[in-house]
């Protein structure tokens, strides 16, 4: 169990979508260790692990004095209600833009045993259920935005400065258009 380094945004593992645990061995469990420490180390509320430059769908959490991690995650969506407010990523550093998400969430997966979990989530515990998928659908919160947030957000990076130039950043368009079931596109 140790902290390991984040990627930043700009880097390509955040782009691309994680594959599936298949094996619910030792790795897993110290995979979920190390998510789990970095992201008490960087006071975060979740982490996932392309974050760590791991291609697997699993992901840590802190939300609301509840500490847990979620192996293949698969989202439903209770009712329509969203939420719009403040969301960050420990994969750009100390930026927060308001985004728009569902307020309720039921995530469905696997702890590292291969035991099946459910979350059921209202309010912070579900953006950031949705917020940690997304990582593992190679989604960054900034794609969410609407045009001008999105400009916005990127002006915002290029001046920070854990910015690289070196690496140029992708902006996808938001990855929920209006005609998606979440609702969620603008």
């Amino acid at each position: 169990m140790t902290v390991q380094p984040i990627r930043l945004f700009g880097d390509p593992v955040l782009r691309t979508p994680a594959d599936p645990v298949v094996d619910f061995d030792v790795e897993l469990r110290k995979l979920v260790a190390d998510l789990t420490d970095t992201m008490r180390e960087q006071n975060g509320a979740g982490l996932a692990a392309p974050q760590l430059g791991v291609g697997l769908r699993v992901f840590a959490f802190d939300v609301d004095d509840v500490l847990g991690h979620l192996v293949n995650p698969v989202l439903e969506f209770p009712d329509a209600e969203e939420q719009d407010g403040p969301e960050g990523c420990l994969s750009i550093p100390g930026l927060y833009f308001d985004t728009k998400r569902r307020q309720n969430v039921i995530a469905k997966g696997f702890n590292g045993y291969g035991d099946p979990v459910q979350i059921v989530g209202t309010g912070l515990m579900a953006r950031c259920v949705q917020h940690e998928t997304d990582h593992l659908d190679g989604v960054l919160f900034v794609d969410r935005l609407d045009p001008d947030g999105r400009k916005e957000a990127m002006r915002a990076i290029r001046q920070a400065d854990w910015y690289d130039p070196t690496t140029p950043p992708t902006v996808k368009l938001n990855p929920h258009a209006a005609s998606s079931p979440f609702g969620l596109g603008r």
